[in-house]
């Protein structure tokens, strides 16, 4: 049988985080000390400069939205032409950058550039890849790829799943939009 986790004199419900083990499972630690390993595991914070670095990016890049949306025509409510959707979501990210470039400069829980930072970037050039590839040899391999680049390199999955998984969903994605709804999505077969 397990004892309760010991309370300081002062009758606090804080655990020392010596009491957590690290051959403890997660589910055999309780909130205070599944807390204190979280704490201690999390990368080093970013700091004011990189939190303000990011919204400027933000903010750059929905300015350049805009800038886009306003070249190919906003309409009317009531008649939209293809900017009027990609306008209003760049002004939000633009207000959202401002906002986090004004009130977000005090935010600790931004992280440190990483190894995994990179991970995004990798998963959008892999889709870039896989859009550019369609037209020229159906969705089919690009999908596949993507999947299995996506699952073992950037999820560290296993090979077995991922190799699985990445088939099914190229499977489904076949079966549901040429077979089922007959779209005119390049494809090989």
């Amino acid at each position: 049988m397990k004892g309760t986790p010991e309370v300081s004199a002062g009758g606090s419900s804080e655990v020392a985080a010596s009491s957590a083990t690290p051959l403890e499972s997660p589910e055999e630690l309780t909130p205070e000390q599944l807390a204190v390993q979280w704490e201690e595991e999390k990368p080093p914070s970013a700091g004011p400069l990189a939190n303000a670095a990011s919204s400027l990016v933000v903010i750059g890049l929905g300015i350049a939205a805009i800038i886009l949306a306003l070249a190919m025509g906003l309409g009317t409510p009531a008649a939209p032409e293809p900017g009027l959707w990609p306008f209003i979501i760049s002004c939000v990210m633009v207000a959202l950058g401002v906002f986090q470039l004004i009130l977000g400069r005090h935010n600790r829980d931004a992280e440190k550039f990483t190894k995994m930072s990179f991970a995004p970037l990798t998963g959008l050039v892999t889709l870039a890849a896989m859009v550019s590839l369609m037209p020229l040899i159906g969705f089919e391999l690009p999908a596949l790829v993507l999947c299995i680049i996506w699952m073992r390199f950037l999820g560290g999955e296993t090979w077995r799943s991922t190799l699985v998984v990445s088939a099914c969903v190229v499977a489904a994605f076949y079966g549901i939009f040429v077979l089922a709804l007959n779209t005119s999505i390049p494809h090989l077969f």
